[in-house]
């Protein structure tokens, strides 16, 4: 009896001991490991399968000590290294892209997926032509593997203006393992000299022609009472109107050139969506045979975010004249919904109209540009501003069914407030 249970026990170590064994020899890595109370040390060296064990002088006085040599490039299975740097990779505000020798994408940052309009998820696995929309001899970074030479500061001139810079992972064989690509657009730096050139403009405008038009407002408003009364009338329907809004013109384009102030203050999402934006909407659909409908998210029921109210009002607001004025059909749609996605807060304001041309699309928030008559094409231009002030961005994207402007703000860390 004895003996049976003496020999189970010793085929239960054997069991264990093998488990042990097993698991360091599958461990990818070199490691030492010495253990000073059983008086045995255990080194696995690069490239071997099985360890070596060796005696050394016991001692009760001293720890275990553990030695590795991880390299990341020879140890661990690169899908793993790139599933670790994703998250940190979604802090780059630039595009970084990891393609491997085919150009399938094997990384794309957060950033380089919603400037593309991709979700991250769907687009691994894809040829890198799917995320940028582009002819393959286009692609810089298909350019510069198929030279096999990395690009350094390299200038993109197409609708994705910037630098891009590759480099090169290679395989024990001298092949290339991956391409990581890192563009960095240049498109804020244009629009900022933009606006700095916008904002010296403005300011002769506001000195060489405000004074003026107030000095004849001025005098007109005096003379018309002693004028025939048909020339007082043309003055008080048409001039004084023009010379008003010549004026409004300049405010606005003053408005986009200046910095704003931006009276901050805390409010839920949605109560400003519904009561505030929903309200004024509403009143202006009567006149113009729109329905305004809402789809909201209910992860951003209690949400609350920072802002001055008034200007994100008027965002919404020129927004749905810009709509208006596109309208042709006898009645209109327009959806403005809302969508937590990762860290941040999308707002989207959709119409089914007839859309924006092709040819146009990119040239929508450049002050003074217009393809109504009577448009000054200071809308859009001043609605960016106000959401790029409350650091967020605005798009548009749009076909032959309608036209979206998608709006989004970061997540706020903060807890909701739950006061009513």
């Amino acid at each position: 009896m004895n003996d049976r249970l003496v020999q189970s026990q010793i085929e239960e170590l054997e069991r264990k001991l093998r488990a042990y064994e097993r698991l360091i020899e599958t461990l990818p890595f070199p490691f030492t490991f010495a253990d000073y109370e059983s008086g045995i040390a255990i080194e696995k060296k690069r490239g071997d399968v099985r360890p070596h064990l060796r005696t050394i002088p016991p001692s009760l006085e001293k720890e275990a000590k553990w030695q590795w040599d991880i390299d990341l490039h020879r140890d661990v299975p690169f899908e793993k290294v790139e599933a670790f740097l994703t998250p940190l990779l979604d802090l780059v505000p630039h595009h970084i892209v990891f393609v491997d020798d085919k150009g399938i994408i094997t990384l794309c940052n957060l950033q380089a997926a919603i400037d593309t309009g991709v979700e991250r998820d769907a687009i691994i696995g894809k040829h890198i032509r799917e995320l940028l929309k582009l002819p393959d001899e286009l692609i810089a970074t298909l350019e510069s593997l198929e030279k096999g030479e990395p690009l350094y500061n390299h200038e993109v001139l197409d609708r994705f203006y910037g630098i891009v810079n590759t480099r090169f992972i290679y395989n024990d064989d001298g092949s290339i393992k991956r391409v990581i690509s890192m563009f960095q657009s240049l498109n804020m730096m244009k629009e900022t000299e933009k606006l700095a050139v916008a904002g010296r403009i403005a300011a002769g405008i506001a000195h060489e022609i405000r004074n003026p038009l107030t000095t004849v407002r001025g005098y007109l408003q005096l003379l018309k009472t002693e004028l025939p009364d048909r020339i007082a009338s043309l003055v008080e329907r048409l001039l004084i109107p023009e010379l008003d809004r010549a004026n409004g013109i300049i405010t606005e384009f003053l408005n986009i050139a200046k910095p704003a102030d931006v009276k901050m203050e805390t409010f839920r999402l949605h109560r400003f969506l519904r009561d505030d934006v929903g309200v004024l909407l509403q009143s202006e659909a009567l006149l113009h045979s729109v329905n305004v409908h809402f789809d909201l998210d209910e992860q951003l029921d209690d949400y609350e975010m920072s802002g001055d109210r008034r200007q994100l009002l008027q965002v919404f607001l020129n927004l749905f004249r810009n709509a208006v004025e596109a309208k042709v059909a006898k009645t209109m749609n327009v959806t403005v919904s809302s969508r937590k996605v990762n860290h941040i807060v999308q707002l989207r304001f959709c119409d089914d109209g007839p859309g924006i041309p092709p040819s146009v699309i990119d040239h929508v928030f450049d002050p003074f540009f217009s393809t109504k008559e009577t448009g000054t094409g200071l809308g859009l231009s001043l609605s960016k501003k106000i959401v790029e002030l409350h650091r967020g961005t605005m798009k548009v994207q749009s076909d032959a069914r309608g036209t979206c402007f998608l709006i989004e703000f970061p997540l706020c860390s903060q807890p909701p407030f739950l006061s009513s």
